[in-house]
């Protein structure tokens, strides 16, 4: 397991550098307890400062299905938001442009650490997409607060 860990550790050692880059507190670097993936858990200052730490999963492996990546923004940190107009909820919101591989469910657990909030983002963006199953990359959506 020791030498997996370091195979993986190696292998997203770029995202390593860009959390630290970023600022982000390194909280956990270990294997998942069945030790057949990478864990990360840290936390970020920003939300912009998260997305640039997904960006580069992203990058590395587009599936990252050898990391569990815990990534939290600090409470105390002012967001860096780009507010958009009003959403479906009338709200002020976020926007976030897809990447390859993104799911609803997957950046819903980013930006509300919750997969299970898909539909908020699905809701506030039916002019842009057919279903909540498929999100095209490059499509610009709403993140409804």
């Amino acid at each position: 397991m020791a030498q997996n860990l370091e195979q993986l550790k190696q292998k997203y050692q770029s995202v390593l550098d860009v959390m630290q880059q970023e600022q982000v507190q390194l909280q956990n670097v270990n294997m998942t307890p069945a030790g057949d993936k990478l864990y990360i858990k840290g936390l970020a200052p920003s939300d912009d400062a998260k997305n640039k730490v997904w960006d580069k999963v992203k990058a590395v492996d587009a599936s990252y299905k050898d990391l569990t990546l815990d990534l939290s923004v600090s409470q105390t940190a002012q967001p860096k938001t780009q507010s958009v107009g009003a959403s479906a909820g009338g709200g002020q919101g976020q926007s976030y442009t897809v990447q390859q591989g993104d799911t609803l469910s997957a950046i819903s657990e980013q930006f509300y650490g919750k997969a299970s909030e898909y539909m908020k983002i699905f809701n506030a963006n039916k002019d842009k997409m057919v279903s909540p199953d498929h999100v095209k990359a490059g499509t610009e959506l709403v993140i409804p607060s």
